[in-house]
């Protein structure tokens, strides 16, 4: 049976059967796990909790919304692998994590959040603060428990971060009554996990994988699809060591940037809605297609029924309701990535004396063409003398941070040209909204990622709209002195959506103008840091020197063309090999 992470207790063993307040207990459990630091906010409930907490050495991140302690610790986790945890009082504060929550279910994070709930007597009464937190997290999380007496409270914990982190990651939430917190029983420490009917498939099918390497060999024009799945399963060097054996084209989804290192020669780019033309003809026209700890979503594929049609399929997933979901492989192997790829390369090893020439000058022909289509339709990267487009911006981001900071994004038209055009060397550089796409997120999950990386350079780039969403944490990074360097990408509206609206509604833009933003030098300065804007290319290099260069937080307000548009663009509905490669005549909608 597997065990919790006991290893990593700072408890001395005499505390075992120690007389404790559930709180303390709480705590103790924390400490096991290996748990240093966690974000929340407190409040009636948990004030037994935070009353233990005063005496214990795990920090507290104190954010300005609980939403935010969501992000926060998502940051967290998508910086360093390890679980992220959060803490929340009842009623709102609950209910204020559950944006958080169904991100970090969404993109696979693993995330424990601790919620306080009404004494056991009032469950039920509509009590102040009461709300129904089991029942309305269940959909948003990975599994939730509700803790009824003081003696479960233990084993519910340790199973709580057993599942966060195992299988598939993702958040797991624990409500726990006033009372619970309050009531006295005798610690005892959890030595095993028991879930009956929670099984995680880690190894692969032996025969699967040896047919896979026979497959990767017969194909002439092989493609690598890498998602999310491989910085969940740690598997970079084994992505790596897998297209250098055969000399594949690998691109990286949104969610596994850095998964494959962006200098790599084998990286194509990214693929999907805004990926590039190299990648999405790509998948379009391979004869193989081998998807590694990815889900076919509907923003890489586009139409389903066009995607990759003329592709066998290997797909590669730990978790077993994938495989098949979207499209059936033609090949299915259920397990850790990590583990499914260090079989596949040994297989792929011995079959390369018999097989690696039969299809070799097919393969050197098919790089050719991807490198065609990757030289014939690269990404804009133009700059203009009289205005700071956004791609100068990226290209100048990504100039000064090398491929090694980690950079936070919030969700919009600046998160495509950042992960577009901004470099990541390593994995877990790259920290964003992925599938539920939250506004929002950037700032707070900057918060977590600096935390959780003291050592790199973290940079929040958000657009103007994201950004108004998360001011009051600029107070949070201002109270630990957290070099976090933001960058807005100021272009006075809702960009994406002025986008859609002006490609795909006649132009009519409705409710996306941001009339109104604040000065950043005053804002900046209201908390005690350097905030500056700037409008013009030639400030644009010395400006984001002197943000990087100077100590502490550093808010920088870029304002750019308000008009620009992501390109390519694959519209909603279509296939990816429709593209839309640069500006068009705007169209009425259906």
């Amino acid at each position: 049976m597997p065990t919790p992470n006991v290893a990593q207790s700072k408890t001395p063993a005499g505390d075992a059967g120690r007389l404790m307040s559930g709180a303390e207990m709480l705590l103790e459990c924390l400490q096991r796990e290996g748990v240093d630091i966690f974000f929340g906010y407190p409040g009636g409930v948990t004030l037994p909790f935070y009353d233990a907490l005063y005496d214990s050495h795990i920090k507290h991140i104190l954010v300005r919304h609980e939403e935010n302690a969501a992000f926060a610790a998502a940051g967290y986790a998508r910086a360093t692998g390890k679980t992220g945890v959060c803490c929340a009082t009842s009623g709102p504060g609950a209910t204020n994590l559950v944006t958080g929550l169904v991100d970090a279910l969404m993109d696979s994070i693993p995330l424990v959040a601790i919620t306080g709930q009404v004494h056991s007597k009032l469950i039920g009464s509509d009590a102040f603060q009461e709300a129904d937190t089991f029942g309305i997290t269940r959909p948003a999380t990975k599994h939730n428990f509700m803790v009824r007496n003081v003696a479960e409270l233990p084993r519910i914990v340790h199973e709580a971060f057993y599942l966060a982190s195992s299988g598939r990651p993702g958040p797991v939430l624990v409500d726990i009554p006033k009372d619970v917190f309050q009531a006295m029983g005798h610690y005892v420490p959890v030595d095993s996990i028991h879930l009956p009917g929670y099984k995680v498939f880690t190894e692969g099918h032996a025969g699967q994988i040896r047919r896979a390497a026979q497959l990767i060999w017969e194909a002439e024009r092989p493609f690598v699809y890498a998602g999310g799945g491989i910085l969940a399963g740690a598997a970079s060097a084994e992505l790596t060591e897998l297209v250098e054996l055969v000399d594949m084209p690998a691109v990286c989804t949104l969610m596994a940037l850095g998964g494959l290192s962006s200098s790599h020669p084998n990286f194509v780019s990214m693929p999907g809605m805004h990926g590039s033309y190299a990648a999405n003809m790509g998948m379009t026209e391979c004869d193989l297609l081998i998807a590694l700890g990815t889900r076919f979503d509907d923003r890489v594929t586009g139409q389903l029924g066009s995607f990759a049609k003329h592709a066998r399929v290997i797909h590669v997933d730990i978790d077993p309701a994938e495989v098949g979901k979207n499209r059936n492989p033609d090949i299915p192997i259920v397990g850790d990535v990590k583990h499914v790829l260090q079989k596949l390369n040994k297989a792929v090893q011995e079959f390369a004396p018999e097989m690696r020439e039969a299809h070799a000058p097919a393969r050197v022909a098919w790089w050719q063409k991807v490198r065609g289509w990757a030289e014939e339709h690269p990404y804009d990267r133009r700059h203009d003398p009289n205005v700071i487009r956004p791609q100068h911006l990226m290209d100048e981001i990504d100039r000064f941070s090398g491929g090694q900071a980690v950079v936070t994004s919030d969700v919009g038209q600046h998160q495509m040209w950042a992960a577009q055009l901004i470099r990541f060397n390593e994995p877990r550089l790259w920290v964003n909204s992925g599938g539920l796409g939250s506004m929002g997120f950037g700032v707070p999950s900057a918060i977590g990622a600096q935390f959780a990386r003291p050592d790199k350079l973290v940079i929040a780039i958000c657009g103007d709209g994201g950004f108004q969403m998360s001011i009051p944490e600029l107070s949070t990074i201002a109270a630990h002195s957290l070099p976090i360097k933001i960058i807005v990408m100021n272009n006075g509206c809702l960009g994406m959506v002025r986008q859609w609206q002006t490609l795909f509604y006649n132009n009519r833009l409705s409710s996306v103008a941001l009339e109104c933003f604040p000065d950043v030098v005053q804002l900046a300065g209201a908390y005690g840091f350097t905030g500056r804007t700037i409008d013009k290319p030639e400030q644009l290099a010395e400006a984001l020197e002197t943000a990087f260069k100077t100590p502490g937080p550093y808010l920088l307000n870029v304002k750019v063309a308000p008009m620009e548009n992501v390109y390519p663009m694959v519209p909603a509905g279509g296939a990816v090999y429709e593209m839309v490669l640069g500006p068009v005549e705007p169209v009425a909608a259906d």
